[in-house]
């Protein structure tokens, strides 16, 4: 399948904006992170804000798109109403802070938004999920898109706490268990790519009347020509080193450490997110085309 690089921007940013807006809300939860609550807030709508705007370039007729909205059922719409939620909770989130003393913002808000971005996450993914694309048919894929928000939105947050001065404490936990489910994620469904061709059946002969000079695609073969983007890209780049660097810095960085550690883990995840959504692409053969 060719790449469709506004919904690999999309998936990739509003996962990033949903995580840093769950974390801050944890943050809030746990009683750290007041200077950076508004910075980070800003940061996270920028980031949602990005991503909405990517993906109308996947569309050639944008408007058209209003037509899928009436059906309550299509991952289109859900994932608007899911967007919406959180934009509406972003809004609350930004009245709190202007009215708090302390930078804080009420408890149950926080909960509220905390489970609201991890929703979006999973909805987000969900609507990819589909039977006729057997590399895209699992739930490690959505599992391994809620670790992305589990290691962008925390190393992005430390980075702005670091800034700003707060104390980063109460971080620590947070970022290693972003950064160790981010990596278990990239693993799993990086095996499960790997043995995807595996779900398709052999055809000696085929004849598409759409493309009749072009041979079939053998996905062993597609497969085998994504393996080192996907292990390295994916898993090295993106899970082992944010792993490493984040227990680095969590052991003997302080806020200087975090500054440049929680950058640059945040850096090669979202590297790693990015090479993993080419290869899911790419891999994402029809299974019209083999039976």
């Amino acid at each position: 399948m060719e790449l469709q690089w506004p919904l690999i921007l999309f998936t990739t940013l509003v996962a990033w904006s949903a995580g840093l807006f769950g974390t801050q809300a944890l943050m809030a939860l746990r009683g750290g992170g007041d200077r950076a609550q508004l910075p980070a807030l800003v940061t996270a709508i920028v980031l949602l804000a990005a991503g909405g705007i990517a993906v109308f370039f996947h569309l050639e007729h944008w408007e058209r798109i209003f037509n899928g909205f009436g059906h309550l059922t299509s991952g289109i719409t859900q994932e608007l109403i899911a967007i919406v939620v959180v934009v509406v909770l972003m809004v609350a989130y930004v009245i709190c802070l202007r009215r708090s003393e302390n930078g804080g913002v009420p408890r149950w808000l926080a909960g509220v938004s905390l489970a609201a971005c991890i929703v979006l996450v999973i909805v987000m993914a969900h609507s990819y999920t589909m039977a006729a694309r057997p590399a895209w048919n699992s739930v490690l894929w959505i599992l391994y898109v809620l670790g992305n928000s589990c290691i962008l939105g925390p190393t992005t947050m430390a980075v702005i706490m670091a800034v700003r001065g707060d104390d980063l404490a109460v971080m620590g936990l947070p970022v290693l268990v972003g950064a160790i489910a981010n990596a278990v994620s990239a693993v799993a469904f990086a095996v499960f790519l790997q043995f995807s061709s595996a779900s398709f059946a052999e055809v000696g002969y085929y004849f598409d009347p759409t493309h009749p000079t072009e041979a079939m695609a053998v996905a062993a073969d597609v497969v085998a020509a994504q393996t080192p983007l996907l292990w390295v890209g994916a898993v090295i780049v993106g899970a082992l080193i944010p792993l490493v660097v984040v227990f680095s810095a969590r052991r003997n960085g302080g806020a200087v450490g975090w500054k440049l550690w929680g950058a640059v883990a945040a850096a090669a995840a979202l590297i790693g997110a990015v090479c993993l959504r080419v290869v899911f692409y790419e891999l994402g053969l029809s299974a019209f085309m083999f039976y």
